[in-house]
């Protein structure tokens, strides 16, 4: 079960690219039920995920590099890129995972921060304005 929450925000925080980041490319082969392939640094990956929006099924399966390339082009719409760092949040175990967006979606500016929670409870008791990320 995956429980995450996602932030549209303005401006990284300072100090953002200092922290360990992966190169992550992906496309999506459906959206209903979500089935994504993505290859993060030199790891590819096959991910099913259930209905939901802040808690849901989540489910990734490896591939090999040829099994990614054979998929992709069969990807509805965009292949999106994006660095995605790793930045703890203070006084929690927390992690903030900043997507900065290359390539197409980078002419929009956009940015978005998920934190991936152990708990329901957990969503609830995180401000990203106060934690610098908004």
């Amino acid at each position: 079960m995956e429980i995450e929450r996602k932030y549209l925000i303005t401006h990284p925080p300072k100090g953002y690219e200092t922290h360990p980041s992966s190169l992550i490319e992906q496309a999506y082969l459906c959206t209903q039920p979500v089935i994504r392939i993505r290859k993060e640094d030199d790891q590819y990956y096959l991910t099913y995920k259930g209905k939901g929006l802040l808690a849901r099924e989540e489910h990734n399966l490896p591939l090999t590099k040829d099994a990614y390339l054979h998929l992709l082009p069969k990807a509805d719409g965009i292949v999106l890129t994006k660095r995605r760092y790793r930045i703890p949040l203070p006084g929690s175990s927390l992690v903030a995972e900043l997507d900065i967006f290359i390539g197409q979606l980078q002419k929009f500016g956009k940015t978005s921060t998920q934190i991936v929670f152990s708990t329901h409870v957990g969503p609830r008791g995180v401000d990203v304005e106060s934690d610098g990320l908004a």
